[in-house]
């Protein structure tokens, strides 16, 4: 829900604006504040006073992402880098929400409309460049995971790669690309990247699981292959005529 598009209330656009997350509150509506002489019929009566109940749960505060996204591509390179980087935490924050709530294709668009965002930055100095790559990089993994959950391992194997550009020791990139490889039946790749993984964090059980469960899929694989094969050479031998 966002406020000057989609609460249509006046009363309770002007009442969410005074609340603070967490708050609990009761607002007492007059017509002209609800529904006005019309109602809402069957359930709402013409000229009726309204009560309503509402607590804030958490919200993000997307302001400054539509003023930027206003923006023409020239003006938003002339925006002060850490302006970019606060519009894109909070499309990141954003994303995690819609993550965490299983709506992952929600959360899809907002890490790559961030990734954009980034990506069309022309950067003037190293120093920008740098500060780039760090916000690339946990867009990069959200995406990867989102891919995984989204069941396309091929995509998520793109976003962990781009990740690994940036940081090749990042085990979570690691890890995300060893899961990737295992829903493609990439297994020796999947071990590969996970045994790089285990060395940085040997301790780590999301690691270990995970390799053990590769390596016992790979050996299902290869016992599989191995008797398929015995089964067409047993064919191709055929009978032995005398």
């Amino acid at each position: 829900m966002k406020l000057g598009r989609d609460v249509t209330l006046v009363g309770l656009e002007l009442g969410l604006l005074t609340m603070q997350k967490g708050e609990f509150s009761r607002f007492l509506f007059q017509p002209q504040y609800a529904y006005g002489d019309m109602g809402c019929p069957p359930f709402i009566p013409s000229s009726a006073v309204v009560l309503y109940e509402v607590q804030i749960l958490d919200f993000l505060d997307s302001g400054q992402v539509d003023d930027f996204v206003a923006l023409s591509p020239e003006e938003q390179n002339t925006v002060p880098l850490s302006t970019l980087l606060e519009v894109v935490n909070t499309l990141r924050s954003f994303g995690n929400r819609c993550f965490n709530q299983s709506r992952y294709d929600n959360a899809k668009d907002r890490y790559k409309q961030a990734m954009m965002l980034l990506g069309s930055r022309e950067t003037q100095s190293d120093a920008e460049k740098e500060g780039i790559k760090k916000a690339l990089l946990p867009l990069y993994l959200n995406l990867s995971l989102t891919e995984l959950r989204l069941d396309s391992p091929r995509k998520a194997l793109k976003y962990g790669n781009k990740a690994l550009e940036i940081d090749s020791g990042n085990t979570k990139a690691l890890f995300r690309c060893g899961q990737a490889y295992l829903d493609l039946h990439e297994y020796e790749s999947a071990q590969d990247c996970l045994i790089t993984a285990q060395a940085k964090r040997p301790f780590d059980s999301d690691i270990n699981n995970l390799l053990r469960k590769v390596a016992m899929c790979y050996k299902d694989s290869l016992d599989k292959q191995k008797d398929m094969y015995s089964k067409m050479f047993r064919g191709l031998r055929g009978p032995v005529k005398m």
